[in-house]
């Protein structure tokens, strides 16, 4: 359910910055390193949400593979020091 209202919240905000860019159709120029160049502001709208969107995505992606994979780790330990335990101790 928390996944389907963020998925919600995303598409929301997406379909925001659509209509914002709709509303504007200016050119906007932009200059990086060695060059410079002009765009439609949806365009560089679109362009900026959608990159921010997957540099977060991958960020959580990470720390979440990360987590499991230290659960796991400390699920194995627990498990071992369990086997350990004399049968006649109550856990």
């Amino acid at each position: 359910m928390k996944s389907f209202v963020v998925t919600v919240l995303v598409a929301l905000l997406f379909i925001l910055a659509l209509i914002f860019g709709a509303r504007n159709e200016q050119m906007v120029t932009i200059s990086y390193f060695v060059a410079q160049g002009e765009y439609r502001l949806p365009v560089v709208l679109a362009i900026v949400f959608f990159a921010g969107f997957m540099l977060s995505w991958l960020f959580a992606c990470y720390y979440i593979v990360r987590l499991k994979l230290t659960l796991a780790a400390t699920q194995k330990k627990l498990n071992v020091q369990l086997a350990k335990m004399p049968p006649d101790v109550d856990a």
